[in-house]
């Protein structure tokens, strides 16, 4: 893990440094009246810097200091340039166009980096520290230049070349001790004098760029209230819009911190981000101002304002900063021109204020032990006192799904959010003028189509497969709908073509809707009232659309999308009381039941492997991840489990069930009924993807068997292996021995996901272990040591350890044991073993699958 870190930490650094490398170049020899790059080949130049900053950065998030360094040169630079793009493509055609789209983002980044600066600087940071300093004053002097064309270049071109030369020395550095791992170190590139950064449980390291990405957008919309640029135009889309794709990335990786309320703000202010460029966008090409309808603002800022009422148990900072939203929403309402006009560009500009000393607060509170008070226990400490209100344990175990391991938090939230906004959106009315100059097309498309994407992502991570399915399917329908009825590409296709496509999703939905009935009746009456949606696009489509139908049932899903979110964020942050979904409409055996017959557990968490111990200890079979394959498993001492385990198979003659131990330590009382060569030979084969086919002999009764064991291998023989897996050895050591079989019917591929387990085998399954994808898809080495005595074993099945490798370990036993000899007490009869148990070449391919 430390050299990982090693290796992206001097990828960046020389990243940055190859990136300042270009501008110190390009700012040195070029002149007022020409550039020594061109625009558009130093903007595509920054563009691939910028890729690689941004995954470096998203690689090293979780250190706060390197990867908020890295994602805000990467956002720098990014906008930077698309910018020299649109100039070099003649798009932003003067020297004056060029500094009104570059003076309010280098203003942003300005101040962003120098916060990064002060905070490396209390850290110890030295190398960050200088980096943020000197592009930060590379910044100001291209303002400068830009501004005054005599102020020249070279101030510029200064500032990058310290940047260069202090990141080629650290990176370089540090990559040359990664590669020789740690033998060559130069000197500074590793202090001992650095600050430990304290590291909390509910510190979520990306919300650092999604507040400096506010701060951008706030600059941006602010400039032209202050004087800075003439107005709002084409030129700021590329930092709009920037800003939105980072907050895209903030939200995603929010959910991976378990931070579901950041991960939902941040979700909504990308799509104020997108709007944003939009009209910009739209002002260039129609030549008009774009108009604003009411509906939408007015319902985010609702869901704004709930979202800060939620945010309180984050600390009082934090729903003050959501409250200037709440504000912005409305501006946005009142001003038919929004954007353009001074009433929203007063909040950006307050909203920029208010987000330089947040962003100060909270990334000095990430990094310093000595926080600043921020009211986060306030919340708790009220609701501790009220026995009515229990608030959730804030933890990542909070968000652990049913079906098993996850690296995201629930996303459902944002989901329903962006379904309200979605659904508001289409209320307003096309009558008359640009379809294109009515802001709709931004709010369905980005709001109902791309996070809706994104929530069904996170879901199907989550392992829920029908929440996954419905956000996706309905993500492409407000897509699709929103650019062929709102985008202009509609007029033309009204007819038969059209109608058919939405039947098609119709009978989609149908199949989603027979399915909520599974789920819960909120869910139900979601996607049925979703169905009343598209046939008033089926309608319309046809032009039959009685009217008010349309805006009736739009109103109707927002309604219930917003309930639905109310009750989630309730939920989510409540323990008890909660909201009711409502129970299923239908509830199957193993099928909407399954938190009662079958739970899923954690099985990084000891409590998850205790609870399966104890449900395999009163007879139950329970699914389990393996160092190669998931597997089936029962205790040996509960006979009536491992028959149960046996029968669960289809067609099990076929696939005799096996042995597994914790450590051959578990069969030292039955040691005396084992060979030597025997024994040595597991000693130093295990743990490992090794299984050895023994002789059955009288000693497998220790175990507690019974009539059961006939289930365990052959008449003749059985196979027995200590797998090299930490779950496995912690489940057995509590347990026993185990009878293992596959978790799968005889014939069908392994199970290489612990999902699989219960698709596979249904309530059949007392339990499962989940521990997400295999670590490997080939199963084990199943080794034939029935003749180990004479000197000879085969193979079975050749699986993840290979052949050669068995024989190495064979050979080195063999040197120990030059004539292989029988202890006294293991009666087994050799002559019998060799009549019973020889298997012919010929035979091989019709044995391999036994085991």
């Amino acid at each position: 893990m430390a050299e990982s870190e090693s290796l992206h930490l001097s990828v960046g650094v020389l990243g940055i440094s190859g990136g300042s490398l270009l501008l110190l170049v390009n700012n040195y020899a070029s002149s007022s009246d020409k550039s020594l790059i061109t625009d558009t080949a130093l903007g595509v130049l920054l563009l691939i810097f910028a890729a690689l900053l941004a995954y470096t950065g998203l690689r090293r998030c979780h250190n706060v200091l390197y990867g908020s360094l890295y994602l805000t040169v990467s956002a720098l630079w990014s906008g930077s340039g698309l910018v020299y793009i649109l100039s070099g493509e003649n798009i932003l055609n003067s020297k004056n166009v060029l500094r009104d789209a570059m003076v309010p983002a280098l203003a942003a980044f300005t101040l962003a980096l120098i916060v990064i600066c002060i905070v490396g600087l209390y850290s110890h940071e030295v190398v960050l520290t200088v980096i943020a300093l000197g592009i930060s004053l590379a910044c100001v002097h291209q303002i400068a230049g830009l501004v005054d064309s005599t102020f020249g270049q070279t101030a510029t071109a200064v500032c990058y070349l310290i940047v260069c030369l202090m990141g080629a020395y650290f990176g370089s550095g540090r990559l040359l001790s990664y590669i020789t791992q740690g033998k060559i170190q130069l000197p500074g590139t590793f202090h001992k004098n650095s600050i430990k950064l304290p590291q909390t449980q509910d510190s979520n390291p990306a919300v650092i760029i999604g507040i400096i990405m506010n701060l951008l957008s706030a600059s941006v919309l602010a400039c032209p209230l202050l004087g800075v640029v003439p107005m709002l135009f084409v030129g700021h889309v590329p930092w709009l819009w920037t800003a939105g794709v980072f907050q895209l990335f903030v939200c995603i990786k929010s959910y991976r911190a378990m931070d579901t309320l950041a991960a939902t703000f941040y979700g909504f202010t990308s799509i104020l981000r997108f709007t944003e460029g939009y009209t910009a966008i739209v002002a260039h090409l129609t030549k008009q101002v774009p108009y604003s309808p009411v509906p939408f603002p007015v319902v985010l800022s609702v869901l704004f304002f709930i979202l800060s009422l939620f945010s309180l148990q984050g600390g009082l900072l934090n729903t003050i900063y959501h409250l200037f939203f709440v504000a912005y929403c409305i501006a946005i309402a009142a001003e038919p021109q929004s954007f353009f006009q001074r009433g929203t560009q007063g909040v950006q500009a307050a909203i920029f204020v208010l987000s330089c000393f947040v962003l100060f607060i909270t990334f000095h509170n990430m990094v310093s032990t000595n926080s600043i008070p921020t009211g986060v226990g306030y919340f708790k400490n009220l609701f501790s006192r009220c026995s009515h209100f229990v608030l959730q344990p804030h933890d990542k175990n909070q968000h652990a799904p049913h079906l098993g391991y996850s690296k995201y938090a629930d996303a459902e939230v944002l989901g329903y959010g962006c379904s309200v906004l979605a659904a508001f959106s289409i209320t307003a009315s096309l009558s008359s003028g640009d379809s294109l100059a009515i802001l709709i097309l931004p709010w369905t498309v980005v709001s109902g189509g791309v996070l809706h994407l994104v929530c069904g992502s996170i879901s199907f991570a989550r392992g829920k497969t029908l929440e996954s399915m419905t956000f996706i399917l309905y993500g492409i329908m407000w897509t699709v709908w929103g650019l062929a009825r709102f985008g202009g590409l509609y007029g033309d296709v009204r007819g038969l073509q059209l109608a058919v496509g939405i039947i098609s999703f119709m009978l989609f939905n149908v199949l989603v809707t027979a399915g909520a009935l599974f789920l819960n009746k909120a869910w139900f009456i979601y996607t049925f009232t979703f169905q009343l949606i598209l046939i008033s696009f089926l309608l319309d489509a046809v032009s039959v659309v009685p009217y008010g139908y349309d805006i009736g049932v739009t109103i109707i899903l927002g309604l219930v999308s917003f309930y639905m979110f109310l009750a989630s964020i309730f939920n989510s942050v409540f323990k008890s009381p909660q909201v009711p979904l409502g129970d299923p409409f239908i509830k199957l055996s193993g099928f909407g039941g399954g938190k009662d017959s079958c739970p899923h557990l954690m099985a990084r968490k000891s409590t998850s492997v205790h609870q399966i111990a104890e449900i395999m200890k009163n007879d139950g079979i329970c699914g389990m991840p393996t160092d190669t394959v998931y597997v089936l498993v029962a205790a040996c001492n509960r006979p009536q489990a491992v028959e149960k385990a046996y029968r669960v198979k289809k067609q099990a003659k076929e696939r005799p069930m096996s042995l597994w131990i914790a450590s051959v330590k578990q069969l030292e009382p039955v040691r005396q009924h084992i060979s030597p060569v025997l024994w040595d030979f597991m000693e130093a084969a295990w743990p490992s993807s090794i299984s050895l086919v023994i002789a059955r002999a009288p000693w497998m009764e220790f175990f507690g068997l019974g009539d059961s064991s006939k289930y365990i291998g052959t008449p003749q023989s059985i196979a027995i292996r200590n797998p090299d897996c930490t779950i496995a050895t912690h489940l057995i050591n509590a347990v026993g021995p185990i009878a293992v079989t596959s978790a799968n019917p005889t014939g069908e591929a392994d199970t290489t996901h612990h999902n699989q387990v219960y698709a596979k085998l249904g309530d059949n399954v007392d339990g499962v272990l989940c521990d997400g994808p295999s670590p490997e898809n080939i199963a084990s080495t199943v080794v034939d040591c029935t003749k180990i005595e004479s000197g000879q074993i085969g193979f079975f099945r050749v699986g993840l350890i290979p052949k050669s490798k068995v024989l190495q370990i064979f050979e080195e036993i063999q040197k120990k044991h030059m004539h292989g000899q029988l202890n006294s007490a293991f009666e087994i009869d050799n002559a019998d073993i060799h009549r019973d148990l020889t298997i012919s070449e010929t035979n091989l391919s019709e044995t391999q699958r036994k085991y």
